[in-house]
């Protein structure tokens, strides 16, 4: 059976992100069933899933009150859109709920399928509100290398990352990348953490200079970057970045995909990093990936423009089929109740801080250039000469291969390009198994270094 269904997927499934000419060789991996923090493939073999699917089962597998949660609303209303001043009682829930957990004092929230699809709305909603004052000539977007933001043609162009923008066309006109934030990688010989983010903020600076503030919009950025390498903002990067942005009024979209419900040990990244946004974007662990949704936070002095300016037109005219989906929004609704009834924040934070403490060994191991993390998040930078901070060789592919060797070995964890090991377990994590994770890593990575 395994076997035909790998030939099946072979012929029949396109798969996003993924080396498509290694997987004709290689074949997938098929997974077939997952209870709290573990996996099982299709023959049998248990994996501790040390990625939280894609940074984004917090409440782990086989969460029964869930499944009883999306069968129910099926049963009683099983779907309507919000358009035309329809409702449904599970948006409204979820919208009422999500207000009291995001930082916005009176937000709105306008909501969507995909981490993607909400960023892509961010940047419609920003200029549609600097239309509707006045500004149009304010329309350029900052974003930073190593960023992830998304795979549609606006929210691509604003990733950081060449591999989304080649044979793509892009990036586009009107987005602005500014240098990446990863000291580790980017510093130049001898410079300071502090003089490093003093560098960036200086370039910031430079470029609004020279585009005008009264051209610039916002700046796009996770609190912490996810898909880009797990890369921490070096200390005091945020305390030198917003008051930039404040003083040349340009908003900050808080990008929360990943961060966001507990995975930085607080609500959200902006948090625990001090960032003031003016608008939010949320997915992932907003369902705990259980129903594909996601969600905008607006603030009232942006809802209240755009609402004055479409009224001139007779209506919003943005919005998908699924925004508000019942289902999707009966599930997130509880799922974020769980965490409350659960203290999941609280107790991914004392998880996170053990998971810190058994990954700080590790820095020592000859294959580990740079050991960084928080929470329940961490990256393993892997270095051909440690103290020279000099990479392998792209073509080695080390990074492929400690991700096999924990897989042999019985753990999933994620290889970014990069030879970046990313780490980011279910929020619901136990001490044994913080343990387990770490000691299976720790085995990936004996494994391959073996074979140098």
């Amino acid at each position: 059976m395994t076997s035909t269904l790998a030939q099946q997927d072979l012929d029949h499934l396109f798969h996003p992100a993924t080396d498509l000419r290694g997987l004709r060789e290689s074949g997938p991996i098929i997974w077939s069933r997952g209870q709290g923090v573990y996996i099982w493939d299709q023959d049998g073999r248990q994996y501790l899933e040390g990625m939280a699917g894609l940074w984004c089962t917090a409440l782990g597998y086989g969460e029964k009150e869930l499944a009883r949660v999306a069968a129910e609303q099926m049963e009683t209303f099983c779907y309507g859109p919000l358009f035309a001043g329809r409702s449904n009682e599970p948006s409204i829930r979820l919208a009422t709920r999500l207000s009291r957990w995001v930082p916005i004092e009176g937000a709105r929230f306008l909501f969507g399928c995909s981490g993607s699809d909400a960023n892509d709305a961010q940047i419609k909603l920003i200029r549609y509100y600097y239309n509707a004052i006045g500004k149009p000539e304010k329309r350029k977007i900052l974003s930073r290398g190593n960023a992830y933001h998304g795979v549609t043609v606006a929210t691509a162009a604003l990733t950081g990352l060449p591999a989304f923008h080649r044979h793509f066309d892009l990036p586009m006109d009107d987005v602005i990348h500014l240098g990446s934030p990863h000291y580790y990688r980017f510093a130049e010989p001898g410079e300071s953490e502090a003089a490093f983010v003093e560098r960036r903020a200086r370039e910031l600076e430079e470029v609004i200079e020279r585009e005008g503030a009264d051209r610039i919009a916002a700046m796009i950025a996770e609190p912490l970057m996810g898909a880009g390498g797990v890369i921490l903002p070096p200390a005091g990067y945020w305390e030198r970045i917003q008051p930039i942005l404040d003083r040349n009024d340009i908003l900050l979209i808080d990008d929360e995909v990943v961060c966001g419900f507990g995975r930085t040990g607080q609500a959200f990244g902006c948090q625990t990093y001090g960032m003031k946004p003016a608008t939010m974007t949320m997915a992932k662990a907003l369902s705990s990936a259980y129903q594909p949704i996601s969600a905008v936070a607006v603030p009232p002095f942006m809802y209240e423009a755009i609402e004055e300016a479409a009224g001139g037109v007779g209506l919003f005219a943005h919005g998908l089929t699924y925004s508000g989906h019942p289902v999707a929004a009966a599930v997130a609704d509880r799922n974020l109740e769980l965490m409350e009834e659960r203290g999941l924040v609280e107790h991914a934070a004392r998880m996170g801080e053990r998971l810190q403490a058994r990954l700080a060994p590790l820095a020592d191991h000859p294959l580990v250039g740079n050991l960084r993390g928080i929470g329940l998040i961490a990256g393993l930078e892997l270095a051909a000469d440690k103290a020279a901070r000099q990479a392998f060789e792209p073509s080695a592919k080390m990074g492929f291969k400690v991700a096999a060797a924990c897989l042999d070995a019985g753990l999933v964890v994620r290889a970014i390009p990069g030879d970046i090991i990313a780490v980011c377990p279910p929020l619901i994590i136990n001490e044994v198994q913080v343990d387990e994770l770490v000691d299976k890593l720790s085995t990936g990575l004996d494994r391959v270094a073996a074979t140098l």
